[in-house]
């Protein structure tokens, strides 16, 4: 049968609107590819075929008439879409499915296909009607987006290993390098305090034991680096807790209490040295001064932000350090303001007899950005 021959073919389904129907005109016209199949019939029968559908499949028409569709699967055809359609047929339903399938020179096209059985007013399943659509370049395009993000993702999965191996080797070098600095601070002090034991002159030997001290906050901010597994960033409150201690400790005076108000905020580590400093230098003198004379008493360390500052206090309840030592030009003095032009902070003094309790407070203040907080990027 010719393909001319397509426009009489409906006239055999017999429709209830009869022969010269416009929809039966419009299946035999249009360009979407359709088909229609007779389930009365045994393995549900091709009864009717459009032009369209024999240019997408590549059929002639004798070909396809009375054969069921299946001659379109091929050996790449999903199994689970062949079966839907079954239990579609089964079920008497509509179904929608993309489907790979094959023209009659193998070549393999995705459908787009979409059956709906056609049921008279009795209930009576009278055909199955199919359309079917190419949608190969549609696949296609979706398959190299699907590829082109699966290599995105194995580069993207690669290059983090990659980071995560760097940054683990960097974590470690930077720990072996802080270990090392410990360990040549230690030896540096060691040195010192053997010097230390063979000077004779009071100030020399007091001025070389003040240097040792501030050797060993450097070598307890190194020592909190190596053991710390971030590399980039130093808890001011943890180091204030180990360094008070190690002071009161290291100066032998049992009667001084600790008392600490510790909040957790982080710097980078470069503020670390600088901080570690300034906190030797006014814990020092706050057990140089305010407790003379074995005298017993209090000395507070508190760390906490400060809304848009960072907050280092250190207070006692001594008799504080006189107000000609607040005022004079020692080199600690001088120290102090330097460390704290470099960290843009600045530093309230009260000393001994000018507030409502006795001893001596220093704040330290520092803007939020340099003290550098969890949340800060």
């Amino acid at each position: 049968m010719e393909r001319d021959d397509a426009w009489h073919l409906t006239d055999d389904l017999m429709v209830e609107h009869g022969k010269g129907d416009p929809f039966a005109a419009a299946i035999r016209a249009t360009r979407m590819a359709m088909i229609v199949t007779d389930p009365r019939r045994d393995d549900n029968p091709i009864v009717f075929v459009n032009d369209a559908f024999l240019r997408l499949s590549g059929y002639e028409r004798n070909e396809i008439m009375g054969t069921n569709c299946r001659f379109l699967q091929g050996a790449d055809t999903d199994p689970s879409a062949v079966r839907q359609i079954r239990e579609a047929v089964a079920a008497r339903r509509d179904i929608a499915i993309d489907i790979l399938n094959y023209r009659k020179d193998k070549t393999p096209f995705w459908n787009a296909l979409y059956m709906s059985p056609v049921i008279n007013e009795a209930g009576e399943l009278l055909y199955f009607f199919a359309s079917q659509l190419d949608i190969t370049d549609r696949v296609d395009a979706q398959m190299r987006t699907q590829n082109e993000k699966e290599h995105f993702e194995r580069e993207v999965g690669k290059r983090t290993r990659e980071l995560t191996e760097a940054l683990a080797a960097k974590t470690m070098l930077v720990h072996e390098v802080d270990h090392r600095v410990k360990n040549n601070l230690q030896m540096i002090a060691s040195l010192l305090t053997m010097q230390t034991r063979a000077i004779v002159d009071p100030t020399a030997r007091a001025a070389m034991k003040t240097m040792l001290t501030r050797i060993e906050a450097l070598g307890t901010v190194h020592k909190r680096l190596y053991q710390s597994q971030d590399v980039q960033r130093f808890d001011v409150a943890e180091f204030a807790r180990e360094l008070a201690s190690d002071l009161v400790r290291g100066s032998g005076r049992t009667g001084i209490r600790l008392r600490f108000d510790l909040e957790a905020v982080e710097v980078p580590v470069e503020k670390a040295p600088p901080i570690a400093l300034i906190m030797n230098e006014l814990i020092t003198n706050a057990l140089k001064h305010a407790f003379p004379d074995e005298r017993p008493g209090r000395l507070s360390i508190t760390v906490k932000p400060d809304g848009n500052y960072f907050e280092i206090g250190i207070s006692d309840d001594g008799v504080g350090m006189p107000r000609e030592v607040l005022g004079n030009r020692s080199f600690g003095k001088r120290l102090i303001e330097s460390l704290a032009r470099q960290l843009n902070a600045s530093i309230a003094w009260q000393p001994a007899g000018t507030g409502p309790s006795p001893g001596t407070w220093i704040d330290i203040r520092l803007p939020r950005e340099t003290a550098g907080s969890r949340e800060t990027t």
